[in-house]
């Protein structure tokens, strides 16, 4: 268990003794956006921030973009699972182990609109574009006074290619597992303007789920597959003013390993974007945006034997909407100073329909449950140098939020005769967002940092409203759940020499009101809350822990050797653990269910003669919980990923990458039972890149 961190730790020490004798040239720092809303030089930013080339990110040796994006310290969706099997429900992204769940406490953003799912927060990376990135950007443990709701963990902010000048890319893809894609980008001016073309076309026959030692004939292998297609209109409405319009349509179909167990995914969005400068002082942006959704997923209930499965619940319709906007505004003052202040709001709408109670080959029952949320805030920031060496930055933020027409509807499906129907207050409430930083560079290698944040995040309605069936488990809803509220707090040193940077940062956060799966039933018998319940059945409740603290260390270290190779360590040390929980006192000690205490990531980019290019990747997970009590527990994992490229012409790229090529077990869920989930096993998968 201990090796993999011995080999990263004498790996960075080695770059880190090596780095000394070679000075090269430094690299200047980008601009950066996510932070403030507005651009501003990474090294003015307090809050531990990465961002990736989108050339680093078409180049990682991975089928998915979130797996991609692995490689940082503390990305993680819920589960350790990708995007190419994962139901969508476990695609929450997490920062840090902040409380990772099925709806995000983390904000994740494509140029600059919110893309966690309205009705349960959670995040489809498939429809995301790969080869028209320019690039990501990742602030860890902040970002909550600029963007508001959801940002507890951090935020992600991806960005699309600038739709300007003439290009065209496309990448071809086939693999393992009958895996196969398109992705098309095409920008052409019109005009004075530029109109950009982004579509893409994925499927793949997946891979059964279930480990072999107790995989049966129920078991399939889970297959998926998404398309979208975008167009972008960008035009100068004049000399200092510019409008881009987007417009998507997506839509995304699963087997989630058995016969019955299906989800599918389709959306409408659209959004319009205006930039203006009226003078060298002053710049501001608008964004107003609307999507419309609509989910659908089955669940069963499978045998001991895994010979047959029992229908669970058939969601059959779960439509949603948002709508919002937002207007941020930038001054420069004399002194080195800036503010950036704006207002954003956004509205959710959406409800759960589907049919459960399995009996006599039907299901007898339906249920229709959901509600509203409306979340409008007013931020300001300013920056300003408070010495020559010392840069300050202060931020505050307010957001009113409101929920209403919270309902649960249940009743007999022939009848029509309701068995429960519930009508939930409306709700509304103040939070107050505030946010310092101080960045500190007493001599050109060594940047010193230091920043806190709180920040706060409203259940989503598919926490408040929706009770689920997986398997044995019965999990309740709970539409009295409190706010979440956090404090964050850190301390960063960054050293650059030469080609050489290292990087530490301790982070700690006081997370209160924690929504969690609290476990409060055991089957065999009958519940009040949960009904009856099989032997080996687990009725869990979300509930509001008292607290939960998060606390640990990242390490990073770079070391470009020459132009031609540069290697990259990380290291995430996390202590998850639960406070208090007056709900469930005995929880308290535990770690935080699926944050593992250890993880690293090694590697390389190597440019080699005869114009290949190798990217290898080493990944260790240590042991993580998969349940609240901590009595089922998922091994850790050493993974390694390996991609070869080769430049055919200028404008060609032939490549060839292997996930896992070690075949490494990789536990992804463990039930009560004995049921062990897995993950990725090996991979290939190759194509054809071109770029004109």
């Amino acid at each position: 268990m201990k090796t993999p961190s011995v080999v990263l730790c004498l790996c960075m020490a080695l770059t880190f003794a090596r780095a000394a004798l070679h000075a090269q040239t430094v690299v200047l720092t980008p601009q950066v956006v996510t932070a403030s809303r507005t651009p501003q030089p990474a090294e003015q930013v307090a809050f531990s921030l990465r961002s990736l080339e989108g050339d680093a990110l078409r180049a990682a040796p991975t089928v998915m973009l979130d797996e991609a994006l692995r490689s940082v310290p503390g990305f993680s969706l819920f589960r350790r699972s990708d995007s190419l099997t994962a139901n969508p429900t476990a695609q929450g992204v997490s920062l840090r182990g902040l409380g990772p769940s099925g709806a995000s406490r983390s904000l994740l953003l494509l140029d600059g609109v919110p893309l966690n799912d309205p009705f349960g927060g959670w995040v489809a990376w498939t429809k995301l574009p790969r080869e028209s990135l320019d690039r990501v950007e990742l602030v860890r443990g902040g970002g909550a006074t600029a963007w508001g709701n959801a940002a507890l963990g951090g935020v992600v902010q991806l960005f699309t290619s600038p739709a300007t000048g003439e290009r065209t890319r496309f990448a071809t893809t086939v693999g393992d597992f009958s895996t196969r894609s398109v992705e098309l980008e095409v920008t052409r001016s019109a005009g004075r303007g530029t109109i950009q073309l982004l579509g893409r076309d994925f499927t793949t026959n997946g891979f059964s789920l279930v480990a072999p030692e107790r995989r049966g004939p129920i078991d399939s292998s889970a297959g998926s597959r998404h398309r979208w297609l975008a167009a972008r209109w960008r035009e100068p409405l004049g000399e200092n003013l510019e409008v881009t319009v987007t417009a998507r349509g997506y839509e995304e179909f699963r087997n989630n390993g058995t016969p019955f167990q299906r989800n599918g995914s389709r959306e409408h969005f659209v959004s319009a974007t205006l930039t203006g400068q009226p003078g060298a002082a002053f710049a501001w942006n608008a964004v107003a945006y609307a999507q419309d959704q609509t989910f659908s997923s089955t669940f069963s209930s499978v045998n001991a034997s895994r010979t047959a499965e029992t229908p669970a619940s058939d969601q059959f319709a779960v439509p949603s909407t948002a709508a919002g906007f937002a207007w941020t505004g930038t001054w420069n003052h004399g002194g080195d100073a800036r503010t950036s202040a704006g207002v954003d709001t956004r509205f959710v709408r959406g409800e759960t329909r589907e049919n459960f109670t399995f009996s006599g080959g039907a299901f007898t029952k339906l249920r229709v449950a959901g509600g509203s949320q409306a979340v409008t805030g007013l931020f300001a920031l300013h920056e300003r140098r408070l010495a020559p060496e010392l840069r300050g930055t202060l931020g505050v933020r307010l957001d009113s939020w409101s929920e209403g027409d919270g309902h649960r509807r249940e009743g007999d499906r022939v009848t029509g005769v309701l068995s429960r129907d519930d009508h939930y207050s409306d709700r509304n409430g103040l939070e107050f967002s505030p946010s310092a930083g101080l960045v500190w560079q007493p001599v050109k290698e060594w940047r010193l940092r230091a920043a806190t944040q709180q920040a706060f995040r409203r259940p989503t309605l598919n926490e408040l409203y929706r009770p689920f069936r997986q398997g044995t488990t019965v999990v309740e809803a709970n539409p009295d759940l409190r706010t979440e509220r956090v404090t964050t707090g850190e301390l960063g040193a960054d050293f650059t020499s030469g080609a050489f940077t290292f990087g530490a940062t301790g982070f700690w956060n006081e997370l209160r009101d924690p929504v969690a799966n609290v476990t409060l039933a055991r089957g065999p018998g009958t519940f009040p809350l949960f009904g009856t319940l099989a032997a080996g059945g687990i009725g869990r409740q979300r509930l509001n822990l008292d607290r939960t603290r998060v606390r640990g260390v990242e390490l990073s270290a770079s070391w470009r050797v020459a132009d031609a190779l540069t290697f990259q360590a990380d290291a995430l040390f996390d202590d998850a653990t639960v406070r208090r929980a007056s709900v469930a006192p005995a929880l308290v000690g535990n770690r935080v269910a699926q944050v593992p205490r250890q993880s690293a990531t090694l590697g390389a980019i190597w440019r080699a003669p005869g114009r290949v290019t190798l990217t290898p990747r080493l990944r260790w997970i240590g042991r993580q919980f998969e349940d609240d009590e901590n009595t089922l527990t998922l091994g850790e994992a050493v993974v390694v990923d390996v991609g070869i490229s080769h430049a055919l012409t200028k404008h060609l790229e032939l490549f060839l990458s292997a996930e896992n090529i070690g075949n490494a077990r990789i536990e992804t869920g463990r039930s009560a039972d004995g049921v062990v989930n897995t993950g990725t096993p090996r991979l290939t998968f190759g194509g054809l890149r071109g770029t004109w």
